[in-house]
């Protein structure tokens, strides 16, 4: 069973060797996340705060909100790079990210040396990549240059190195910063099938968009992120409409 369980949970970043008012008054004027404060003479930035949710087997949640709301760091949350200043977060099962597919990919490399690079950032023990590494490999679409160094490689070819170790196996939960289009047009047909089906397979989903149309299709409730909080948490036909529309109105006020 996958489980995601925010109780009261808040993250708060110190600013350190740092005059506190210059830094304050600084955030002040261009900060759209979190709150910032000062906590001993110190300037923290608040990025989240008093989150509390559950996400259970089945759910595929969609999470919205301004640039600076705090999405990127509530993902990194769920991945476990962040863990939180105050409450309590429980995760269970294996995580997986579809988020900076190409981390940790070395261009001296070979392709076929960076499948294990990759699959260990991933969580992967090296039997587990031996047990996968054909399959791996003939995904690529690669060839010959699988055991050529990275730095030859194509733009294109790179992202499907990394896509093809990235979906390789199904997590329990399943990490996305809007939607992947990966390669040429012959590659990208497999590539859209390979990532509905490990969509449809994981047990939960956490997606990042700022597509109405891909956020309405594909979850099943939504989480708005504003100023490090949780402004609204429902279907999806109860909070896009709210959060678009006033997404519309602030873009038009700037453009004017």
């Amino acid at each position: 069973m996958a489980l995601i369980k925010f109780e009261n949970v808040g993250i708060d970043f110190p600013i350190f060797n740092a005059a506190s008012r210059s830094i304050k008054k600084n955030f002040i004027n261009f900060a759209t996340g979190g709150k910032v404060g000062e906590q001993n003479g110190r300037v923290v930035v608040s990025a989240l705060n008093n989150l509390n949710f559950e996400i259970n087997d089945g759910e595929r949640v969609g999470l919205i909100g301004h640039n600076g709301a705090g999405k990127t760091t509530l993902l990194r949350m769920f991945s476990r790079v962040y863990h939180p200043t105050s409450g309590t977060a429980i995760i269970k099962g294996d995580i997986g990210s579809l988020i900076s597919i190409s981390l940790g990919i070395n261009p001296e490399f070979t392709g076929r040396e960076n499948i294990y690079i990759r699959g260990a950032l991933l969580g992967l023990k090296k039997r587990e990549i031996n047990s996968k590494i054909e399959e791996i490999i003939e995904f690529t679409d690669l060839g010959d240059f699988i055991d050529m160094p990275v730095r030859t490689y194509s733009s294109g070819m790179q992202m499907r190195l990394g896509f093809s170790v990235s979906t390789i196996f199904t997590p329990e939960i399943l990490l996305m910063d809007e939607w992947l289009s990966v390669g040429d047009e012959g590659f990208k047909e497999k590539a859209e099938n390979r990532l509905t089906h490990l969509i449809n397979s994981t047990k939960i989903l956490i997606l990042a968009s700022h597509s109405y149309e891909l956020l309405q299709k594909t979850c099943t409730r939504i989480l708005w992120l504003e100023h490090g909080t949780v402004k609204m948490d429902g279907k999806p036909d109860d909070v896009l409409p709210h959060y678009f529309k006033g997404h519309a109105k602030k873009e038009d006020t700037l453009t004017q």
